[in-house]
Formats: C-alpha cells, sequence, structure tokens
C-alpha cells in the first residue's frame, strides 16, 4: 500500500512532521511517498493519505487547501488523516482550546473516510514572525524554539500503520 504524506510548510516545521511520519510508517512497513502538496501527484495513485498544513488565521496554507479541492473525488475512496501545524499547541491555554479544526478541510472531507485530525505544535522562530505580531506574541507570553513533540507524532504515526494493517492494508517499505 502506498501512502501519499503530503505537507504544506511554510518555515519548514511541517515538513519535518510529514517526513517523520513518512519514516516511521515505512519502519512499519508501509510505502510513504512524502511530497510538497504544491508538486504531489493526484490522490487516485495512492490507497491512503496523509495530509498536513501549517495553520495561518485558522486555516490551512492556500497549497494544501487547494490539493484538497482538486482531490476530492479521489480523496472520497481512501482513508485520510489530516494534522495542522500551529501557535495554538504553542501557546496553549485559551488558544489551544479555542482551536477548532480548519473548517474549510473539514468541510471539504465531510462523506469521506476521515480518520482523524491532529492539531501538532510546531517549531517557531522571530523571524517566522512581522515586528507587530512578535510584540503581540511575547505579550501573550510566548516563547520562540522547536515544540514538535516527537513522541506524540510517531505514536500517531504508529496508529496510522496499526489502522492501515488492521484493515488488511499490504505494503512493502520503501527505500
Amino acid at each position: 500500500m502506498t501512502v501519499l504524506v503530503g505537507y504544506a510548510s511554510e518555515h519548514g516545521s511541517t515538513e519535518g512532521i510529514a517526513r517523520r511520519i513518512a519514516a516511521r510508517l515505512r519502519e512499519r512497513g508501509r510505502t510513504a511517498d512524502v511530497r510538497p502538496l504544491f508538486d504531489a501527484p493526484g490522490a487516485d495513485g495512492y490507497e491512503a493519505v496523509v495530509l498536513g498544513s501549517a495553520v495561518h488565521g485558522g486555516a490551512w496554507l492556500d497549497e494544501a487547501s487547494g490539493y484538497v479541492r482538486a482531490n476530492t473525488d479521489p480523496l472520497g475512496r481512501i482513508p485520510i488523516w489530516l494534522f495542522s501545524v500551529g501557535l495554538a499547541r504553542v501557546v496553549g491555554g485559551w488558544f489551544e482550546r479555542h482551536s477548532r479544526d480548519p473548517e474549510e478541510i473539514m468541510e471539504l472531507c465531510r462523506g469521506h473516510d476521515l480518520r482523524d485530525h491532529r492539531l501538532l505544535a510546531g517549531a517557531l522562530r522571530p523571524q517566522h514572525l512581522p515586528l507587530p505580531g512578535r510584540v503581540f506574541y511575547r505579550l501573550i507570553g510566548g516563547r520562540y524554539g522547536d515544540f514538535r513533540d516527537w513522541e506524540e507524532i510517531d505514536a500517531w504515526a504508529d496508529t496510522i500503520a496499526a489502522d492501515l494493517s488492521a484493515a488488511g492494508a499490504s505494503g512493502a517499505a520503501s527505500v
């Protein structure tokens, strides 16, 4: 079984998560094709997809939402896992409690075999924000660094691999 692990990343954090998920799926016997969504082939060539995007203003990046829109029909025939990478998990508190699934993406996936959506923390450096954003971020107690929880990401990828195996999917690891 070939799984597309597609991502839309602005500063590399989401890409790193996608690559980690693909590597973990390969360790679990899946064939995983990790691709940026602006360059990914259509979903009809895959038996499952894991799609992720950085979140800006509560929405996925245009290349990610565009991929889902362009592949609505083939995505309706295969299992889908989604992940969003944003500040809500980094800041925590009110921001995390009030973060929602990206509405447009969830609407596009309605009626599809959507297995899970995860909100994950990413990495944030001062240069990722414009000056006014940096000031606001510091005022709300934000800090900079790499907040990706690799244990959480690995465990989620293991869950995806187990779900694929339970469905009777077969596949060889790719190098």
